[in-house]
């Protein structure tokens, strides 16, 4: 079931962004090249993240190159979230309340925030500084925009981003908003303390 409705939103967002000609659409990305992605940067795709990629593989500006793409840009951008939010550590001197009380020192403060974030699950880029967690058995989860520490939903699930980020109708069903539930750990936490401290 799962699968099945990854899929089914997955395979709705990347006919929407096709259809609103707003990217270069090459062919999918195979089974084997999903795979192959996922073994070499040690993560899964999140069920409706891996159909949008297999039905096309967007391409340009802004998009992550899984097919031909540099390993270490691809690394570089996987890792971005992370180094975002210690930055905001170091330099705004941002701390989230889930993780206790602060350390005086920048440089303890960061080693205690980095250890944090190791435990927090793998987001994947989706468009620029759009991710989705990680996950083979998920689907659904908000996609996440974030600069820094400032992190917002872009989106409750894939087909409404897209809708967002590219202009394309709201035409999302009452089906799709029910399975829009789930999110990562760490990172709902994020969002929920985000939303109250506004």
């Amino acid at each position: 079931m799962v699968d099945e409705l990854g899929i089914r939103i997955g395979s709705k967002a990347a006919r929407l962004l096709a259809r609103l000609g707003r990217a270069e659409i090459r062919p999918g990305l195979s089974e084997q090249e999903l795979t192959g992605v996922e073994a070499r940067f040690g993560f899964a795709f999140a069920a409706d993240h891996r159909a949008f990629l297999a039905v096309g593989l967007p391409a340009g500006g802004g998009w992550p190159d899984w097919r031909y793409g540099d390993a270490a840009l691809l690394r570089s951008w996987l890792g971005r979230p992370v180094e975002d939010v210690l930055f905001a550590v170091a330099e705004a001197d941002f701390w989230h309340p889930g993780w206790g009380t602060r350390p005086a020192r920048q440089a303890d403060a960061a080693t205690v925030a980095r250890a944090h974030l190791a435990s927090a699950p793998q987001l994947v880029p989706v468009y620029s500084h759009r991710y989705l967690p990680a996950g083979r058995e998920t689907f659904a989860h908000p996609v996440l925009s974030i600069l820094g520490a400032d992190i917002v939903p872009y989106g409750y699930d894939l087909i409404d981003y897209v809708q967002q980020e590219f202009g394309g109708p709201q035409d999302s069903t009452e089906e799709d908003r029910q399975v829009a539930d789930a999110t990562a750990t760490f990172w709902a936490d994020f969002l929920t303390w985000s939303n109250q401290a506004e």
